[in-house]
């Protein structure tokens, strides 16, 4: 005759636990408290009393993540956008201005066509007696310093006062964008302060403001008669 294997009281309760799981899954999928206990790893520290309310609560947390992961991203779209337009406004500016006066103006006058708050024209001139109107005289080493030896251009946090005057001491968002003007012109730079954070951030702004800076530095190459580089 045949005996019943012993168990140990732990193993036969772990079996009657199993075999009560097995028969009333319905039953255990409407015990929130006794899923918590079961499975503490898949819920927030602390006590479920509602698993419905927790998944609502879990579903809603999740949707509003998303949502403002859409409203990021159509926000940066539209910046975008704006800088783009203004980039193509300002650049028909140029090809109309009819001296070298204007053209600076129009550059220099620009800030609310991209959504900044300030421009700047900026050359390299220490000791210089003058600069032509609408630009700024800078330290030499000042582009370098901003942009690196090879550096195009830059999306800054600070350092406005020292690029824009005291117009820009408040700014919390600076493109800079380096000017190849001519071989033997002083280094250059054109900058937009924003006092908004982030205001030039996006691979699309960041096109947009390149392009224009390389309009920028043929218009006033010819405009100086200077030769191609």
């Amino acid at each position: 005759m045949d005996r019943a294997e012993a168990r140990s009281p732990a193993a036969a309760a772990a079996e009657a636990v199993k075999t009560y799981i097995k028969m009333n899954r319905a039953r255990l999928a409407e015990d929130g408290e006794l899923l918590a206990l079961l499975l503490p790893e898949r819920f927030e520290a602390g006590e479920v009393r509602d698993l419905q309310r927790f998944v609502i609560d879990r579903l809603s947390a999740e949707n509003a993540s998303l949502r403002a992961e859409r409203d990021a991203l159509m926000a940066t779209r539209a910046t975008a956008a704006r800088l783009g337009d203004g980039a193509r406004r300002v650049i028909l500016d140029l090809i109309d201005a009819r001296s070298f006066e204007e053209a600076i103006a129009a550059v220099t006058g620009a800030a609310s066509a991209f959504g900044a708050d300030c421009a700047a024209l900026c050359v390299e001139g220490e000791g210089m007696a003058s600069a032509a109107e609408g630009v700024r005289l800078i330290p030499p080493g000042t582009v370098n310093a901003v942009l690196g030896a090879d550096g195009s251009g830059a999306i800054l946090s600070g350092g406005g006062r020292i690029l824009l005057g005291a117009n820009g001491g408040d700014c919390k968002s600076l493109a800079a964008f380096r000017l190849r003007i001519g071989r033997d012109t002083p280094p250059a730079i054109y900058v937009l302060g924003a006092r908004i954070e982030a205001r030039f951030e996006g691979e699309d702004a960041v096109a947009d403001l390149s392009f224009f800076a390389r309009a920028l530095e043929r218009a006033i190459r010819a405009w100086l008669d200077l030769p191609k580089i």
